[in-house]
């Protein structure tokens, strides 16, 4: 039985690692909803990205934006028939990875294709930003256990994190739930789950910030 959402488009963003995929396909199954889900398996050139960062992030990049900007151009903003979704990705991480991976010259080049493109991404009810420390990061992408991902080193996610707080700083596009996900579970902690859920269905405009008082052990 799926519960009732206000929502009909639900966003959870985070650096690598946090756990957004995994609670993106919890949260669409407890609202019966749809995943919107970013498949980077499927990125040739995301394995050559983390093993040569200077050689690998254009190529990187320009396949995520144009995967992204054929995967939202089939969701439809204002259809009162369309499904609820949940996406592991918001628009606008493409062009914060851009800048924290490409110099100048290839995010100039990043930039014009961006803007040929005109993506127009659907407007989500709610933002869903999990946050942890380097050191969790790292610890969870190693018990993942994807090969490549253990190229990854703690300077890149330190860079990631920095970027993602400078940008949900500013964020104003819809409400926010900041939530400090370092030290809870939700994907395999019921208890955890429930009470994030619960906050995830409070939660209708302005920005808040979800601190959990008690700890679960990872």
């Amino acid at each position: 039985m799926s519960l009732n959402t206000p929502h009909r488009y639900i966003v959870v963003e985070g650096p690598i690692g946090v756990g957004k995929t995994s609670l993106t396909r919890k949260l669409a199954a407890s609202l019966g909803a749809e995943t919107v889900l970013e498949q980077a398996d499927e990125n040739p050139f995301l394995e050559r990205f983390y093993r040569n960062p200077r050689v690998g992030a254009l190529p990187a990049q320009l396949y995520f934006l144009f995967q992204r900007a054929q995967q939202l151009a089939g969701l439809k903003q204002h259809d009162l028939f369309a499904p609820v979704r949940v996406a592991d990705y918001l628009l606008a991480k493409d062009r914060l990875f851009a800048q924290v991976t490409l110099d100048a010259d290839e995010f100039g080049l990043y930039e014009q294709v961006h803007d040929k493109l005109a993506i127009e991404a659907p407007k989500p009810d709610l933002v869903v930003y999990l946050q942890a420390p380097v050191n969790v990061l790292l610890e969870r992408i190693a018990r993942r256990g994807i090969v490549h991902e253990g190229l990854i080193d703690a300077a890149y996610l330190q860079r990631l994190n920095e970027a993602y707080a400078r940008f949900f700083h500013e964020y104003e596009g819809s409400p926010l739930l900041i939530v400090n996900a370092a030290s809870i579970d939700p994907v395999n902690n019921e208890a955890d789950y429930s009470e994030l859920l619960a906050a995830i269905l409070r939660q209708h405009r302005g920005r808040l910030y979800y601190n959990p008082l008690r700890n679960s052990s990872l």
